[in-house]
């Protein structure tokens, strides 16, 4: 489910696996009519299951039903299941009564699929019994009024068995249904306090459990700080010698620093290992070199080595923007702590990235490990992390907040281009998005952002508006 590379010491963090349950069925007053038909149809939903085993889902296959009374059984299977997508195969014509029951208990949103046998029919030498095994097509209408007149939503992929096109956009529902699981069953941490006067990136807990799903939990910095008095100095050592096979290491980074931030990185696995954190948001003032500010001082190596693994970590107490995050690292894109850096009116770019932790997964290469004597804007020093994003196809995404209060999914598609970058200790990316940079700036600043978000890899606006599909969010694309 991800197209993230999988380096040495950046191995994912486990995650539960996205769940789908399959049913597949046809009228069953075909079978003693046809013989041959059913055991064709079995087949091809035989078919459709390995497909989805090998998109690394569990399925949840209740088998082929035949009509309403087996549609029922198959109803509560499902609903017990509590999967993240249904999926309707409509092998031949059947009966919206065989698939409504399914879509009304399981409370999970439903695909459906008209996938025929191959591109198209033998018409010299089909029969009405071969003509039948092409007709899945026939009962999507059926089904799309009758879900409208009941009030369920539903969405549909049209192909055949083996379209690599359809596949891909069944792939890309079945990615949108692992983001919504991610927010289903999430847990968020937020550490600390809100970096003070950022009125743009305070989000109410309670609107992300209602909107979103999942829980928030909130942290204290004590609860890092007594993680980190309690690694050792091996555990130390082997996180240095981790950190030494990711990074590069410039002549600036201090020996002391660079042994506190794997410190800290340790203690920063087992606080999300014992709180079950899905994701992180934190911020830290602390004052005078105390302990606190320290520990606070920290975090970016941690937070960057987690956010690789899978466990997306934001600065600045930016909890919309972790969850962004979450949603590019779900869609296998990454998504790395970004905001506004400056525009470049002689290249036509707009030059983004952070201080902070970043995905190291979607650098362009070995990223770079600097010492900074200040982290501007913040309390503390230490080593800090950077790398631009692969040169390519890139997409940012923000989680917005309107003045009613519901979240909606902002994008913009662009492309990073090489040249010139910062040697600051922060991410920066050159992003070209096909128009004057200050215009795009002026339409993305317009569209509710805040300023920060999650740029991740390849173009995913269509992603995105299928994972905005099935969270009931609204999507903005920002395009020239």
């Amino acid at each position: 489910m991800t197209e993230l590379d999988v380096r040495p010491g950046l191995e994912r963090i486990t995650t539960r696996k996205t769940r789908i349950g399959l049913v597949a069925g046809g009228l069953g007053a075909y079978w003693p009519q046809f013989p041959d038909l059913l055991p064709q149809l079995q087949a091809s939903a035989r078919r459709v299951s390995e497909r989805f085993s090998a998109l690394d889902c569990e399925v949840v296959d209740v088998g082929f039903i035949s009509d309403a009374q087996e549609g029922a059984v198959a109803a509560e299977k499902l609903r017990v299941a509590d999967c993240d997508l249904i999926v309707g195969f409509l092998t031949t014509y059947m009966t919206a009564s065989m698939l409504v029951p399914i879509a009304q208990r399981s409370g999970a949103p439903v695909l459906l699929l008209n996938l025929q046998p191959t591109e198209a029919m033998d018409h010299v030498t089909f029969d009405t019994g071969a003509w039948l095994a092409y007709c899945g097509a026939c009962p999507l209408p059926e089904m799309a009024n009758a879900f409208e007149r009941c009030g369920v939503d539903f969405r549909s992929v049209s192909g055949y068995l083996e379209d690599e096109r359809a596949w891909g956009r069944i792939d890309r529902w079945i990615r949108a249904a692992g983001v919504r699981a991610a927010f289903r069953h999430g847990r968020h941490g937020l550490l600390g306090h809100l970096y003070p006067g950022m009125m743009d990136v305070i989000t109410d807990p309670t609107l992300v459990s209602s909107q979103l799903g999942g829980h928030v939990e909130i942290l204290e910095i004590d609860d890092l700080r007594v993680r980190v008095e309690k690694v050792t100095s091996a555990e130390t050592d082997e996180r240095m010698k981790l950190a030494q096979d990711i990074f590069a290491l410039d002549d600036s980074v201090n020996g002391d620093d660079f042994r506190w931030g794997a410190t800290v990185s340790v203690a920063l696995d087992r606080l999300v290992a014992d709180f079950s954190l899905d994701s992180l948001a934190y911020y830290h003032r602390g004052l005078d070199g105390e302990t606190h500010e320290r520990v606070a001082a920290g975090m970016i190596l941690g937070a960057s080595l987690l956010t690789a693994r899978g466990i997306p970590a934001a600065g600045e107490y930016e909890l919309r923007t972790s969850l962004a995050m979450l949603v590019m690292d779900r869609l296998g894109a990454g998504g790395s702590f970004t905001e506004l850096q400056a525009l470049n009116f002689n290249d036509n770019v707009v030059e983004m990235g952070h201080d902070g932790p970043a995905h190291l997964a979607i650098s362009s290469s070995k990223p770079l490990l600097r010492g900074l004597g200040v982290y501007h804007g913040k309390r503390g020093w230490g080593v800090s992390v950077e790398f631009d994003v692969k040169h390519g196809p890139v997409t940012a995404c923000g989680l917005g907040q309107r003045r009613d209060g519901s979240f909606n999914l902002i994008a913009s598609e662009g492309t990073v281009v090489p040249g010139p970058l910062l040697q600051i200790g922060n991410t920066t990316s050159r992003v070209d998005f096909g128009c004057d940079p200050g215009e795009w700036t002026d339409a993305w600043s317009a569209s509710g952002v805040a300023h920060h978000w999650a740029l991740g890899t390849g173009h995913r606006a269509k992603d995105l508006a299928a994972v905005a599909d099935l969270l009931d969010l609204d999507l903005t694309v920002v395009s020239p």
